[in-house]
């Protein structure tokens, strides 16, 4: 009798522990599985490069600068001593105030400007990658020299903004800026952009919507003055509050303040960098600028002094 207890005490021994063995390597059923949720897949956004613009002052390759070009044969001599800095940006903006004419007659006087067409070597040569259009003088020789100016910018790989109907984009480094430029002073005819607060509204408005980075370049002011006048503070409150990021001011050829308004910065007025007057020390003067965003953002700005010698060459001065 005690011998069959110990053996059925042995078998069942033998079942527990076989039953803890199969239970232990056979799979759990799938409904009784838990569920996991999936661990979402979070990308870190990717910030955007610095993005550095160089902007100019004045840029009028006509009269005694025209002159001086034909004298030395050299289309680059305005922009021998100043094309290092220009080229230095991701983006170069300059504003060009004579138009390119294929016949331009060379003379040091008078107030009809006109470059040759090879002038615009000099741009290529300084890395220019845009062209500012909407000024006073660019349509000294009417509708035809526009347009001339246009397709040689073109054929030379310069774009151009300032015109009706045109906003120009341009991508770098990931990030997309918007260029306008409006002219204020008179002498401007269509299809030159006037500064007028509708037109500002809705061309600065459509950019912000579409670009990372508004730049915008007005032409504008009273010259030959080192401060902006009340005409030109509303004007840049206005294309600031429609959005620009960046307000680059011409037309008085004598360097002007700058301002910090809300999130949009202003600088007046640039000075000259290419002209022929010799008359002053204020005409000789000017800066380039160079803009620093990051993200989208103005972060950091540098203006490098530049001053003209015989009657065209712009030289960088010491800071």
């Amino acid at each position: 009798m005690i011998k069959v207890l110990v053996v059925a005490i042995a078998v069942l021994m033998f079942v527990g522990v076989f039953t803890k063995i199969r239970l232990s390597v056979m799979p759990i059923p799938q409904e009784d599985m838990p569920t996991l949720s999936p661990v979402p897949n979070v990308e870190k956004k990717k910030e955007k490069e610095r993005v550095t613009i160089v902007a100019t002052g004045d840029v009028v390759m006509g009269r005694s600068v025209n002159y001086q070009m034909v004298k030395y044969n050299n289309p680059l001599w305005p922009f021998e001593k100043v094309k290092d800095v220009l080229s230095s940006g991701d983006i170069t903006i300059a504003n060009i105030e004579a138009p390119f004419v294929k016949d331009c007659s060379t003379t040091v006087e008078g107030m009809v400007f006109c470059g040759r067409e090879d002038a615009a070597k000099g741009l290529v040569a300084s890395g220019v990658d845009v062209a500012t259009l909407a000024n006073n003088h660019i349509s000294d020789f009417g509708m035809a020299g526009i347009e001339n100016t246009v397709k040689v910018l073109r054929d030379n790989s310069i774009d151009i903004t300032g015109l009706e109907g045109e906003i120009l984009y341009k991508t770098v480094k990931g990030t997309k800026v918007a260029f306008l430029a409006f002219n204020d002073i008179y002498g401007s005819i269509p299809p030159v952009l006037k500064a007028n607060a509708e037109t500002i509204e809705r061309l600065v408005g459509e950019a912000r919507k579409n670009a990372d980075i508004v730049v915008v370049s007005m032409h504008w002011g009273v010259e030959y003055r080192d401060t902006p006048d009340s005409r030109q503070i509303e004007l840049a409150h206005l294309v600031a509050d429609a959005g620009a990021d960046l307000i680059i001011g011409n037309h008085p050829h004598w360097i002007q303040s700058d301002e910090q308004y809300k999130n949009t910065y202003i600088k007046y007025a640039h000075g000259n960098l290419v002209f022929d007057q010799m008359w002053s020390e204020e005409t000789k003067k000017g800066v380039i600028g160079k803009y620093i965003f990051e993200d989208g953002k103005l972060i950091d700005k540098e203006f490098t002094p530049t001053y003209i010698k015989d009657y065209g060459q712009p030289q960088i001065l010491p800071n």
